[in-house]
């Protein structure tokens, strides 16, 4: 029977993890009057989550996969997480990554080590253009949110979170692209109402849960900044973890999205990127009332480029 993603499954990542990754704050803020805190993954070592999935895997590799390499495909976040992990545990990676990849994230993915293969995201397909380069290579092919132990991994954002409250959460806020930290969270934290958040046009995880059935992104979506967001079709794998767990989701609009990366920096001395900060964006803009059991917002990634930050930060 095919293995899903579990609980137990993520408490056991998280204890494989634990010592690879920087084990990130919970800060208290408010705005308006509504307190709330920050879990800020974009402090996590390589700027994003994603190192915990991208260890968690490569550490269950055997000694003959290690030696055969990784190839991953990813717009910045994984691709960084992938290159750490494999320059620790040696093993050579191929990261396939879009030509309009923000050079904060492909330079950072060099600096670990690792080849980049760049493609056009509008007229190529990144998962043909890995497979291929895994067959020829014989190297085991990472995806960036379609797997268990990826999954598994990312969960364990969720089990600090845990371990750092009094109370379990009552409510978490969590940006979405395919879905594997959402997923993740939802099963370190079972008694928590998971919302998933992503920018306007590309919200097909809600949409999904909405309908409850899997529904892709439209091909005339708009342009957004979120680029480490821009998953056209989300994961059996996670969608299914999510519908079971009763998650919902919300969609942001690029300035409620800019607003909350300006309002990160003012208010927290944080940076976050677009991706990474639109669940402070849809907290910011009151998208529900508040719980009585807390809320908990997920910052999940801060490489942005410094031109970009600036002009947000100039309005």
């Amino acid at each position: 029977m095919e293995r899903k993603p579990s609980p137990d499954g993520v408490a056991a990542a998280a204890k494989r993890v634990a010592r690879h990754v920087v084990r990130t704050p919970l800060i208290a803020t408010q705005s308006e009057g509504r307190s709330f805190l920050v879990k800020a993954e974009c402090l996590q070592e390589g700027g994003s989550f994603k190192l915990r999935g991208a260890t968690n895997r490569l550490l269950l590799m055997s000694t003959e996969e290690r030696a055969r390499g990784v190839v991953a495909f990813s717009s910045g976040n994984h691709a960084g997480g992938i290159a750490i992990a494999a320059r620790r545990l040696g093993i050579e990676a191929v990261i396939v990554m879009p030509a309009d990849t923000p050079a904060v994230k492909a330079e950072r993915v060099s600096a670990e080590g690792a080849r980049i293969v760049t493609y056009d995201r509008a007229t190529e397909s990144r998962e043909e253009i890995a497979a291929a380069l895994a067959c020829e290579r014989g190297a085991t092919l990472v995806p960036s949110f379609d797997d268990v132990d990826i999954i598994e991994g990312q969960g364990s954002v969720g089990v600090e979170i845990v371990e750092q409250l009094r109370d379990p959460p009552g409510r978490i806020w969590v940006p979405c692209g395919g879905g594997g930290l959402s997923a993740g969270i939802a099963l370190a934290c079972p008694g928590a109402e998971i919302i998933t958040v992503e920018p306007d046009g590309w919200d097909d995880m809600g949409r999904s849960l909405a309908c409850g059935a899997i529904v892709s992104v439209a091909d005339n979506a708009p342009s957004t900044r979120c680029d480490a967001l821009q998953t056209k079709l989300v994961s059996p794998l996670t969608f299914e973890v999510l519908r079971a767990a009763g998650a919902r989701g919300l969609a942001v609009s690029e300035a409620e999205v800019a607003a909350a990366m300006a309002w990160a920096v003012r208010n927290l001395k944080l940076v976050v990127e677009p991706g990474g900060a639109v669940a402070l964006a849809a907290i910011l803009a009151g998208r529900t009332e508040p719980t009585r059991h807390g809320d908990v917002v997920v910052l999940s990634g801060g490489n942005v480029d410094p031109a970009l930050l600036a002009s947000v930060l100039g309005g």
